[in-house]
């Protein structure tokens, strides 16, 4: 190998000399606290335990478990409280060995760390090279001045500190990313040096621009050329364009024009990917390499004509979607990436804001893969704080190198159509809020001009005094509005604004049918963003439907809460109520329905804003028999007629006018509920709930049964209490029993719970509405084999099932 390294590694390169880029993920020692001297070589770590990367502390359980107290990951006393789901910070240390091998033609050695959470100091050999306080944006840091010679063992140790109130959620702890170790020879590209754009497309023909930056180290002027090959999505070579040495110098930006004959461009329904492989050629020798994916696509925004994507208006069905994957916490295995973006497809979504932070490279790697649009979102506070000890306290000095860091290392992803600046600014609209964003809009535009500016706005809850209208000069500075709740300021601005476009970059789900009529109805409203897309941890319970006497008032829940709940979708990536109304909406499908939960006589639901009624898609009633229930049925049928056993219940008008609800009251008594769905006269569709038996068995299905013996790939498997018919029992809250035996580990399991702490990671784990999830990660890259997963509960038939690793 050209590599040889004290401990194992994964190679993401191939063997090529030209350059090496290693994953360099494996193998970490970790400690949980500050130890004085552990930057230093000789010091002994022997203690430690072993972690692979990415790895999120925050996720991990507390010492000292105590109930009520401390329960796995979570603790009342968290400096973070309800914003970070009550999980705790601090200060960490990691360290890894590696020895590089004489002979090799390599001059420069860079680490890339994709996301640190936060503060974090970079050693090598004891010498401090770096440190980079924001928790989201990548960075290098070329270590090459302080490596021993090739053959002798080096250190690298990495001191992580989250501290304080630094975060509005969930955002975990730790080397989160992934981190790889990239080798260059003297003459090479730049980091991020080779990017792709459409300059235009048409069915017959695209031209494409192909920038590169080479760079040389070499104290004697050589003469460098480029060779780019275009390889389609097909994989054959579409093109191949030498660049002379004429051409080329060191740091300067080449863009070579390139034409390719009957593009497949890339859209939401067909992401077809390009590759753009550039060598770079010293003295007739390909010295480096780097291949890029790109797509051949258009984007066009316009008030008359709204959001054109190769020319074809796309309404967006987006999504805020926060930076954790659930039961994994922070930590950006691919696969968990990868799933998240899946199942926004599959729940008919086009469109993601990564609120509100820069994403991981592997998140946008899948919205590539499978055709999701992105909102590219830098920041959550500028000069002034939302916390004492959040990324305020370093904006000044550093946003200019993270929105580079951001923009260099994502401008070649299709997937993302915007930038955004911000979100919900303190100073977005006084002097020196107007003044920052003049700076960051020229910034991102000199960096790439190729995609609009967005940032999002809000109600002024935050300065008294202040009116909408205070908005018009920060608006007038961006190429698409984002509006945070405030659709009702959508038609009344486009009267005074009409060149305005604009975009609903937050929005309640209560609300769904509301915002969308608008995005329907008026081409300068391009899209609609729910807060949130899918449950995520931190803001505990923002999405709550209490009761008038619940002690805990206001937005959020108090200790055990620990998920926000105010997603479309849940923690195991099931559909929530919300979900199937929106479904109805969006006429992703055209019926469904959902039953209230009975409310205590005297008592009074209250829904928060971003909540939802409690009501769930149960006709599991038992006790209630007699008592009248409130049904809805979500419809884009004109008249739904609703029976019970057979006998009709009573029918309603459904349609734009009731916002495609039909309401009903219905004596609760187990057995069938129908509704049915009248068209012309005719029955042409129905939905049905049905009294399941008492539990009796487990039943466990993996999204996948075959996966890769690698890290980063995952099977998501779910736990399902049933009747003796095999029916999913919607009121099941059982404790179960999760084992995993053979080459695989459970990296985190959990039910959809919001206030259920002690199932979260935990082998025993009780379920939520008849459901559970375990998350199956193999123990050792390459090693084929296969993880058995069994989960048993008192006197119920228990099941097992088998993924294979290959």
């Amino acid at each position: 190998m050209l590599l040889t390294v004290l401990c194992c590694v994964s190679y993401i390169a191939s063997a090529q000399k030209f350059r090496y880029e290693l994953l360099f993920d494996d193998n970490w020692k970790f400690h949980r606290g500050d130890i004085a001297g552990a930057e230093a070589p000789a010091f002994n770590d022997g203690s430690w335990r072993n972690v692979d990367l990415p790895h999120d502390w925050s996720i991990e359980a507390l010492p000292d478990q105590k109930l009520g107290e401390v329960v796995g990951p979570f603790s009342k006393s968290s400096i973070g409280t309800t914003a970070t789901g009550y999980t705790e910070g601090g200060t960490a240390w990691y360290r890894k060995s590696f020895t590089l091998k004489a002979g090799e033609p390599y001059t420069q050695s860079v680490i890339n760390f994709d996301g640190v959470y936060m503060n974090c100091e970079v050693y090598v050999n004891g010498k401090l090279l770096a440190m980079h306080p924001y928790g989201y944006t990548p960075f290098d840091v070329d270590i090459s001045s302080a490596l021993n010679r090739a053959g002798q063992p080096n250190v690298i140790a990495v001191k992580v500190r989250n501290e304080g109130k630094n975060s509005r959620w969930y955002s975990g702890s730790g080397i989160y990313r992934h981190v790889s170790l990239i080798r260059k020879q003297p003459v090479h590209l730049a980091q991020n040096g080779v990017w792709a754009s459409t300059e235009s497309s048409s069915a017959e023909k695209a031209k494409i621009k192909i920038s590169a930056i080479a760079e040389s180290t070499l104290t004697k002027p050589t003469p460098i050329q480029l060779l780019i090959k275009l390889i389609g999505p097909d994989g054959k070579i579409a093109e191949t364009v030498s660049v002379p040495a004429s051409k080329v110098s060191p740091g300067k930006q080449i863009d070579q024009f390139i034409t390719v004959n009957k593009p497949k461009t890339w859209s939401v329904e067909k992401p077809n990917l390009y590759t753009a492989q550039v060598d770079v050629m010293s003295n007739g020798k390909i010295t480096d390499r780097t291949e890029i994916t790109f797509g051949i696509r258009t984007i066009h925004f316009d008030a008359a004509t709204g959001f054109t994507l190769n020319g074809k208006r796309v309404l967006l069905k987006g999504g805020c979607l926060h930076n954790d994957n659930g039961f994994l916490g922070a930590a950006t295995i691919d696969r968990a990436e990868e799933r998240r973006v899946e199942l926004m497809k599959a729940n008919g979504f086009n469109s993601i804001r990564t609120s509100h932070n820069p994403p991981s490279k592997q998140f946008l790697d899948a919205c590539d893969r499978n055709g999701i649009l992105v909102i590219d979102e830098a920041f959550d506070m500028w000069e002034r704080p939302k916390n004492p000890e959040d990324y305020h306290l370093y904006f000044k000095n550093w946003w200019q190198k993270d929105l580079k860091a951001l923009i260099y290392r994502d401008r070649n992803h299709p997937s993302v159509i915007f930038w955004s600046i911000g979100n919900e600014i303190n100073e977005r609209v006084d002097s020196l809020g107007l003044a920052i964003e003049k700076e960051l809009v020229a910034e991102v535009k000199r960096l790439d001009s190729t995609r609009p500016v967005t940032e999002a706005m809000c109600s002024f809850y935050d300065h008294a005094g202040y009116k909408w209208e205070s908005t018009i000069p920060a608006f007038a500075m961006l190429d698409v509005g984002g509006y945070n709740y405030m659709r009702s300021e959508y038609e009344s601005d486009h009267q005074k604004h009409p060149e305005r476009i604009m975009m609903g970059t937050e929005s309640y789900a209560k609300e769904a049918f509301d915002y969308w009529q608008l995005v329907k109805k008026n081409p300068y409203v391009i899209g609609d963003f729910v807060w949130t897309a899918m449950d995520y941890i931190g803001e505990t319970g923002l999405g709550n439907a209490r009761l008038n006497d619940d002690p805990d008032k206001g937005f959020l829940r108090s200790f055990p809460w620990f998920n926000g709940f105010c997603g479309d979708i849940d923690l195991t990536g099931s559909k929530k109520p919300q979900m199937h109304y929106r479904d109805v909406v969006w006429e992703n499908s055209m019926l469904e329905m959902v039953v209230h939960a009975p409310i205590p006589e005297g008592k009074k639901e209250i829904v928060s804003p971003w909540g939802w009624p409690n009501e769930w898609q149960s006709w599991n009633w038992t006790g209630n028999e007699g008592r009248t229930m409130d049904v809805r049925v979500f419809s884009n049928y004109p008249l739904i007629r609703l029976e019970l056993n057979g006998k009709m219940i009573g029918e309603q008008r459904s349609g734009e006018d009731t916002k495609l609800i039909a309401n009903f009251k219905v004596p609760y008594e187990a057995g069938t509920l129908r509704a049915i769905a009248i068209k012309d006269g005719k029955e042409v569709a129905s939905k049905q709930l049905a009294t399941t038996g008492k539990p009796a068995k487990i039943k466990v299905t993996a999204d996948r049964s075959i996966i890769n013996a690698d890290r980063n790939d995952l099977s998501y498997v779910k736990i399902f209490i049933t009747d003796e018919k095999g029916n999913t029992i919607p009121d099941a809250d059982i404790p179960v029993n999760i084992s995993v035996s053979g080459d695989g580990e459970i990296a985190g399991s959990g039910s959809a719970s919001p206030n259920d702490m002690e199932s979260v990671n935990s082998p025993i784990c009780k379920t939520y509405r008849g459901e559970a999830i375990a998350i199956l990660r193999p123990l050792q890259n390459g090693k084929k084999g296969s993880i058995k997963i069994k989960v048993d509960a008192k006197g119920l038939m228990r099941d097992e099932l088998i993924v294979t690793l290959k």
